[in-house]
């Protein structure tokens, strides 16, 4: 029996092990609320565990008979990520969806993980990195569907390959465009290695265009202590709906990208509304900054360096 979010008709899940980054607000709790209802176990690796909690509460208010479940995780501390693989890896299941939504966006002034790398690039690409390298082994007993989030912001700027870590000239919305980015091109570089190794796992690229979401919010721990003024526009668009989309719009092209059986691998979905800001899901053209391979293999080769993983 097929459920039907919005306008995605989500296949029936039971059965089927799901994990999703940054679900414990926003278009994550969105997603993970919606492949909950379908009858998949989600997990919720979180760094907050009172926000786990009141985002498990909030799923069984819709789903009173979910199977969802917290596990830590700090997508900003490589240590944090090696401690999830080795949780979930002991707990042996498959896991059969993987979907990379967590992120963070445009600190006024450079900060740094714990491990010393830009925050953006650290969190948003390398922790995402890291975390599917350790659990490949599960992806590929569950012939799993990564699905990663990526941004339009993807569709600007480049990889500064001098400055990776924005040392010298610190601009934080292109940290921001490189970080998503890079993890675009990785999730593309999964999928080859994928088709040429026979590991079983396929990997594709949503994102939600424009929504009023928490990513441009108040973040003090950002150095964000009010609102920016573009996420009061987007809001306000968002109510009289202009253009942009909305938190349900927000999760369609990611829960399509991740469960559809007609989601094509190595393929980027996102809505399909004016400049892809809003509306339904559908699949559009690949960014031009993600169709070089030889980038690709760079972006796989340095993250390996870097977090000192490998697959």
């Amino acid at each position: 029996m097929a459920r039907a979010s919005t306008d995605v008709t989500i296949p029936d899940l039971a059965g089927r092990r799901v994990v999703v980054t940054g679900a414990s607000d926003g278009i994550g709790l969105g997603i993970a609320s919606s492949l909950a209802a379908a009858g998949a176990e989600v997990v919720l690796p979180v760094r907050n565990l009172s926000k786990g909690d009141a985002a498990i509460a909030r799923i069984r208010q819709t789903t009173p008979s979910a199977n969802v479940s917290l596990r830590l995780l700090d997508l900003s501390s490589l240590s944090s990520v090696a401690a999830l693989g080795t949780t979930l890896n002991d707990e042996g299941l498959p896991i059969h969806i993987l979907i990379n939504n967590a992120g963070l966006m445009t600190p006024p002034q450079r900060q740094t993980t714990v491990d010393g790398y830009e925050l953006q690039f650290g969190t948003n690409h390398l922790g995402h990195f890291a975390l599917v390298t350790q659990l490949l082994p599960l992806l590929r007993a569950g012939h799993a569907r990564v699905t990663s989030q990526i941004s339009i912001a993807a569709n600007q700027g480049a990889i500064n390959w001098d400055d990776l870590n924005w040392e010298r000239s610190y601009d934080g919305m292109r940290a921001y465009s490189q970080s998503k980015i890079a993890l675009g091109l990785f999730a593309l570089e999964l999928d080859r290695r994928s088709l040429e190794g026979g590991w079983g796992v396929t990997s594709n690229l949503s994102h939600p265009g424009i929504a009023p979401t928490s990513l441009l919010a108040a973040r003090p721990e950002l150095g964000r202590a009010k609102d920016t003024v573009g996420v009061r526009v987007v809001r306000a668009l968002s109510a009289r709906g202009i253009v942009v989309g909305t938190a349900e719009t927000a999760k369609l092209p990611a829960l399509y990208a991740a469960t559809n059986p007609g989601a094509k691998r190595g393929c980027l979905y996102g809505p399909t509304g004016p400049g892809h800001l809003g509306g339904s899901a559908g699949e559009q053209a690949l960014y031009s900054r993600l169709r070089s391979t030889e980038e690709a293999q760079r972006v796989w080769q340095v993250s390996e360096e870097l977090t000192r993983t490998g697959a």
